[in-house]
């Protein structure tokens, strides 16, 4: 059990198998400090082991709704383990500005990774290049990686069933701010927070 854990993701959008990853990282350490990559465009370089990953498209969700994405599903999944809410932080993580991180994230802390191809190795060689403590939670290849928030988004854009992808407090939020029709729509997501949007999470 370490006392504090970083990890990190874009989670564009949540779905079940991020929170699965989130509650193993939680599990590891006393407190959970989850990175938000990719937080605004300013933030953002593209990297040659995945340069798709910095595409607006691939990108809708603002740092804000990302945030808030995060804390609503983790409150609602440690509510229902009986775990302690004030037991993780949110912060934005421009992973791919290593020169940046002291500014965001404890350094102290152990990084959690999980790998399934360049992209997961790359991120492995900056963290180390640092001096970081790296915990490998998971490393398998790309095919056994399972469910993509790829794939939840086509769904979206389709119109085909998603919610059972993702975990309830992100299906309410996903339908709260319409991101299915955003993405149908194309919009880029930069500045598109919905004007029905709440500050209750």
């Amino acid at each position: 059990m370490h006392e504090v854990g970083v990890i990190h993701g874009r989670f564009q959008v949540l779905h079940n198998d991020h929170l699965a990853y989130l509650l193993d990282g939680a599990k590891r350490c006393r407190h959970l400090v989850v990175g938000i990559t990719n937080p605004d465009p300013f933030l953002t370089a593209p990297d040659p082991s995945d340069p798709s990953r910095s595409a607006p498209e691939n990108n809708p969700l603002t740092y804000y709704q990302r945030q808030r994405l995060v804390r609503a599903v983790l409150l609602e999944a440690f509510t229902d383990n009986g775990c302690d809410p004030e037991s993780f932080t949110v912060v934005p993580l421009p992973i791919n500005l290593p020169e940046l991180y002291r500014y965001y994230v404890p350094m102290d802390a152990v990084f959690f990774l999980s790998i399934y191809d360049d992209w997961g190795r790359r991120k492995r060689e900056l963290f180390t290049s640092l001096g970081l403590v790296v915990e490998v939670m998971r490393e398998v290849s790309p095919w056994q990686k399972g469910l993509s928030a790829t794939e939840v988004r086509q769904r979206m854009i389709r119109n085909d069933p998603w919610e059972h992808l993702v975990p309830p407090a992100a299906a309410w939020l996903m339908k709260e701010w319409d991101v299915p029709g955003m993405l149908r729509r194309g919009a880029s997501g930069v500045d598109n927070i919905s004007k029905n949007d709440r500050f209750s999470a």
